[in-house]
């Protein structure tokens, strides 16, 4: 079947190759797609990948031939799941590939934070160190993570693996989960209301899938909440964060700092509030994007494209 990847450059900048799909459909790889190219680039498509284009409505029921939609991440809110249904097209996504990648970058962040690492490395390049009486120096408090309260929003794969992690640290963990989910064999562990976490926490990990319901929900009331040395790291969506007020809580010291792997727009504009603002980290949404989460992810897309191809579809999620 005629295969298309909308946008591929993410998925394989050239270290990952397409050699499995290659192998088993006719695969045309655009690296991006702009909105206006979406229909003709798709128009003979019967099977369609696309990690953040989107596929709404006016576009599948522009594309006669689409038979099967595999998504090139765990996400799938880019597909229009109604539309997809109402022509009963499966929907695929890749769970599972990425925890171990994303919980590595939460430590990054919140190391970089805790160590103060960037700020003491660039120190000693401008030649501090040099100029000391002492052996060593710092510029700014560092901080020991033992003992400290990780508060993790949602308690999925990643949300788990981060909340492994911290144990392995010594850290208390908290973590407020809307569905029942079972404890993890480790202690100190606690389930706990959103409300009690944002405000026992000296860290806030966000690991929750975006809402109509939670969008927005980390405002000015709910950080007003947090100690004033509590830190927020956030590696799940942008949108999760009203950035006007995140933006007011770091600049008046109504918490420690943040670290944000996410942003509401991205690539980040330059008008965002958070720009340029104190005590705050910022990485490209790269949490997912080491050489083996990406492996990961390319083997799954094959294996959805197989059992679609073989007539039963996996890791649908439109119930198709």
């Amino acid at each position: 079947m005629k295969t298309v990847v909308l946008d591929g450059n993410t998925l394989n900048p050239g270290d990952n190759p397409w050699t499995g799909l290659e192998k088993i459909c006719d695969l045309t790889v655009y690296d991006r797609t702009e909105p206006e190219q979406t229909i003709d680039r798709a128009k003979d498509a019967d099977i369609i990948l696309t990690n953040k284009t989107l596929l709404n409505a006016e576009v599948i029921n522009s594309l006669p031939k689409l038979k099967f939609i595999s998504v090139l991440a765990t996400g799938y809110n880019v597909v229009d799941l109604k539309a997809t249904s109402a022509r009963s097209i499966p929907v695929s996504n890749v769970p599972g590939y990425s925890p171990p990648s994303v919980a590595q970058h939460v430590f990054a962040l919140l190391l970089g934070h805790a160590n103060k690492v960037a700020m003491h490395d660039l120190a000693v390049k401008e030649g501090q160190w040099a100029g000391q009486k002492d052996f060593c120096f710092w510029n700014a408090p560092l901080i020991e993570l033992a003992g400290k309260k990780m508060g993790i929003v949602g308690f999925g794969d990643i949300g788990q693996k981060v909340g492994t992690i911290a144990n392995s640290f010594g850290m208390e963990v908290l973590a407020y989960a809307p569905r029942p989910k079972p404890a993890p064999g480790y202690a100190p562990f606690n389930f706990v209301g959103l409300d009690e976490l944002f405000k026992e926490a000296d860290v806030v990990s966000l690991h929750c899938p975006l809402t109509a319901e939670n969008e927005k929900f980390i405002n000015k009331k709910l950080l007003a909440t947090m100690k004033p040395n509590a830190y927020l790291i956030n590696t799940a969506r942008g949108p999760l964060i009203n950035e006007t007020d995140l933006a007011s809580a770091l600049t008046g010291g109504i918490i420690a700092g943040a670290a944000l792997d996410v942003v509401s727009e991205e690539p980040m504009l330059p008008g965002n509030p958070l720009s340029g603002t104190p005590n705050l980290t910022i990485t490209p949404h790269i949490a997912w994007a080491t050489l083996e989460a990406r492996s990961r992810l390319t083997a799954t897309t094959v294996e959805n494209v197989q059992a679609f191809l073989n007539g039963k579809a996996v890791n649908v999620v439109n119930g198709v």
